[in-house]
C-alpha cells in the first residue's frame, strides 16, 4: 500500500508485549461505503495520498499499513461513575497503527466499531452510523474551538442492521478511525495496580514518560504525575471555555496526554447552566458541566494511587494538588483565547473570566453560550459589530458594563483575524443538539449527507477564522 514520504511508522505500544493488549482481527463487513475522510489530518501522518480503494482497505478492512504488525485490543480497567470495573478493555475497537506526525509526536490510529474482541462482554463490537456521525461532528467542533482533541480520520458505513435499546432500531452501522496522541488511559495503569503488577506499572510509566512527556527525567514518577496533571487541567479548562460537556468522564476515558477522545453522549451548552448534563443516564449529575474539573481531579487521584506503588505517595500528592491552581491559570488563558484578547495579568484576566460568566448567566437562553464569544471576539475592536447585531439589546445593564470594562482593558490579539468572512455573519457556528439531530434525520430518512458535509465545511472555515491552537 503506497504512502507518502511523510509516513513514519513507529508501533511503540506493540513493543510493550502481551500483558497490555491482545492481537485481534477486524470484523468482515458486508459493505464498506466511505462517508468521510479527513485528508488534512491524514496529511499530518503521511496518509493523504491513499486512493479511495486503498483507504477502504486500510480503514474498512484493516489491511495493515506498511510497517504495522496488526490490530491490538488494549487492556484496561476503570471507574465508571466511580464504581470500579475490572471487566473493561477495548470491546469494540483496537489500536490499528502508530506513527510520527510532522512535529515528531507519536500518533495512534484507534478504531471504534471494528468488531468484537476478548473484552466485548457480550456486545457486538459495532458502532451505529449515528454514533460515528456524532463523533465526527464533536471532534471537528472541538478542534475549531482550540480544545486538545482526537480527530476523526475516517468514517465508513458497513452495511449491518444493529439493534440498540436506546435509539430506534434496526439502525445503520459504521466503523470509525480516530487519530489521537495516545490511547494509554488512566485505566491502563489501574489494571496493572489491580493485578499487583508493579513491574507493569514501572514499564508503563517509562513508556509514557519517554514517548509523551520526554522533558520529564527518567525515573521521575512525581514529575510525570505533574505533567499529566498539568495537561489534564489544560484540557478541562478548554472544555469549559468551549461550553462542552463530555458526558462520561470515567477513568478509562482520560488519557496520559490530556487529549480529549471517545465522544458518546456529549453536548454543547445551549446556555450557561452549571448543572447541565450530557448523558441521559447521569441521574445524579456527576459529570455535569460545572463538575467536570472535580471529575477530572478525582480521576487523577486514581492514577496517583496506581503510581504510588512505584513512587513516594507524598510527592505524588504534591504533584496532584497542583491541579487546582493549574486549572485556574488555564481557565484564564482559555477565556482570553476565546475572546481574542491578550493576557493582562492574573487579576485582570480573572476579572474577565468572572464578568464573562456573570453575563452568560444573566443572558440565559436568549444569549446562549457561543454567541457571546463570537460577538465580542477581538475585544473593543468588535464593539460596533456586537452592538449592532442580533443580541444588541442584551448588551446593557450592570453585568454587561462590568464585562465590557474587563474586556476593554485587554488589547486585541491578532486583530487581523476579524477580517475573516466568518465575522461578517450574524450568527456563530454552534453545535446544539437540535442541529445534530437534524443532520442525522436527513441521513436516516433520505441518505442525504449534504447538511453533514456543509457543516464540516463551515467548521473548517471557523477553525481557520479563530486560529486557535489545540
Amino acid at each position: 500500500m503506497p504512502v507518502s514520504a511523510e509516513y513514519r511508522p513507529e508501533p511503540r505500544f506493540f513493543a510493550l508485549g502481551p500483558d497490555y493488549a491482545d492481537a485481534v482481527r477486524a470484523a468482515a463487513f458486508p459493505e464498506t461505503i466511505l462517508r468521510y475522510r479527513n485528508d488534512r489530518a491524514a496529511a499530518e501522518v503521511g496518509l493523504e495520498t491513499l486512493s479511495e480503494a486503498e483507504w477502504i482497505a486500510a480503514f474498512g478492512r484493516f489491511d495493515p499499513l506498511p510497517g504495522q504488525p496488526g490490530p491490538l485490543a488494549m487492556r484496561y480497567h476503570g471507574h465508571q461513575f466511580r464504581q470500579y470495573n475490572p471487566d473493561l478493555g477495548d470491546g469494540r475497537g483496537f489500536l490499528a497503527a502508530q506513527m510520527r506526525d510532522a512535529s515528531g509526536r507519536l500518533m495512534d490510529l484507534g478504531t471504534k466499531g471494528s468488531g468484537s474482541t476478548p473484552w466485548s462482554r457480550g456486545g457486538d463490537g459495532r458502532l451505529t452510523l449515528k454514533g460515528g456521525v456524532r463523533e465526527v461532528l464533536a471532534a471537528s467542533m472541538l478542534e475549531a474551538l482550540g480544545v486538545p482533541t482526537s480527530r476523526a480520520l475516517s468514517l465508513i458505513e458497513t452495511g449491518e442492521a444493529l439493534e440498540r435499546g436506546d435509539e430506534p432500531s434496526p439502525t445503520r452501522s459504521a466503523v470509525l478511525v480516530r487519530l489521537s496522541h495516545s490511547h494509554v488511559r488512566f485505566g491502563t495503569f489501574q489494571r496493572a495496580a489491580y493485578l499487583n503488577r508493579s513491574d507493569q506499572i514501572e514499564a508503563l510509566t517509562e513508556h509514557v514518560r519517554a514517548l509523551y512527556h520526554p522533558t520529564v527525567a527518567a525515573g521521575d514518577v512525581p514529575g510525570l504525575m505533574q505533567a499529566i496533571t498539568a495537561a489534564s487541567a489544560r484540557l478541562t479548562a478548554r472544555w469549559v471555555a468551549a461550553g462542552f460537556v463530555h458526558g462520561v468522564l470515567n477513568t478509562d476515558n482520560l488519557n496520559v496526554t490530556g487529549e480529549s477522545f471517545d465522544y458518546g453522549p456529549w453536548r454543547f451548552l445551549p446556555a450557561y447552566q452549571p448543572g447541565f448534563t450530557a448523558a441521559y443516564f447521569d441521574h445524579g449529575g456527576l459529570y455535569a458541566f460545572a463538575r467536570q474539573p472535580e471529575a477530572v481531579f478525582w480521576n487523577l487521584t486514581q492514577l496517583a494511587s496506581c503510581l504510588a506503588v512505584v513512587s513516594d505517595a507524598k510527592t505524588l500528592a504534591d504533584a496532584l494538588n497542583g491541579f487546582g491552581p493549574a486549572y485556574i491559570r488555564e481557565l484564564r488563558a482559555a477565556f482570553t483565547m476565546r475572546l481574542g484578547v491578550k493576557s493582562l495579568g492574573e487579576a485582570a484576566d480573572q476579572r474577565l473570566v468572572d464578568t464573562t460568566l456573570a453575563l452568560l448567566r444573566e443572558g440565559g437562553e436568549a444569549l446562549r453560550w457561543e454567541p457571546l464569544f463570537f460577538d465580542w471576539f477581538g475585544g473593543f475592536a468588535s464593539s460596533a459589530r456586537a452592538l449592532s447585531g442580533p443580541r444588541a439589546k442584551l448588551y446593557q445593564g450592570e453585568a454587561f458594563d462590568a464585562f465590557r470594562f474587563a474586556l476593554m482593558e485587554h488589547e486585541p490579539d491578532r486583530i487581523e483575524r476579524l477580517e475573516h468572512p466568518m465575522f461578517a455573519a450574524r450568527e456563530p457556528e454552534e453545535m446544539l443538539i437540535h442541529e445534530v439531530e437534524a443532520i442525522w434525520a436527513a441521513i436516516a430518512a433520505d441518505d442525504d449527507w449534504s447538511a453533514f458535509l456543509a457543516k464540516l465545511e463551515r467548521l473548517e472555515a471557523a477553525r481557520a477564522a479563530w486560529g486557535f491552537a489545540g
